[in-house]
Parts: C-alpha cells; sequence; structure tokens
C-alpha cells in the first residue's frame, strides 16, 4: 500500500540538475522534450496489436490426457 503525499508535503521532483545553472527556459524545455518522448512510447504501446487467443503460450499448458478417454465418453453415467 503506497501513501499519498500529504497537501502541505511537496513532491519529490522529477527531474534534478546536476551540475550548472539552467535558465526557466531551459528547463522548461526539457520538460517538454521528456514529456513527448513519454507521450509518444505510451502511443506506441497503445498501438501494438495483441496477440492473438491461438498464439498465446499458455495454450499449451493443460491437464494430461489419461488412458480411455473415448471409451469412457460413451459408457453409460
Amino acid at each position: 500500500m503506497t501513501e499519498t503525499p500529504a497537501a502541505d508535503q511537496p513532491a519529490a521532483p522529477v527531474l534534478r540538475v546536476v551540475r550548472g545553472n539552467p535558465s526557466a527556459e531551459e528547463i522548461a524545455a526539457i520538460v517538454t522534450v521528456v514529456a513527448a518522448a513519454s507521450a509518444s512510447a505510451a502511443a506506441a504501446d497503445a498501438h501494438r496489436p495483441r496477440p492473438s487467443a491461438w498464439a498465446a503460450h499458455d495454450r499449451g499448458v493443460r491437464a494430461p490426457l489419461t488412458s480411455g478417454g473415448w471409451a469412457r465418453s460413451t459408457a453409460p453415467r
């Protein structure tokens, strides 16, 4: 369970300047680039087609066959 930050506590920074003294315009530019890259990656994932159920790898995992299955299928119950 995650805790949500309280309204009076600032959120942790997403980006951190390690070296230099960037201007507000430079920070805005890098935030725009990162947001655009993130949005395009999310859009690429959204447009990826789902694999067919016939191609699912878990189709091979099933109960093993037992002997006499057809013979028992016609037996009276």
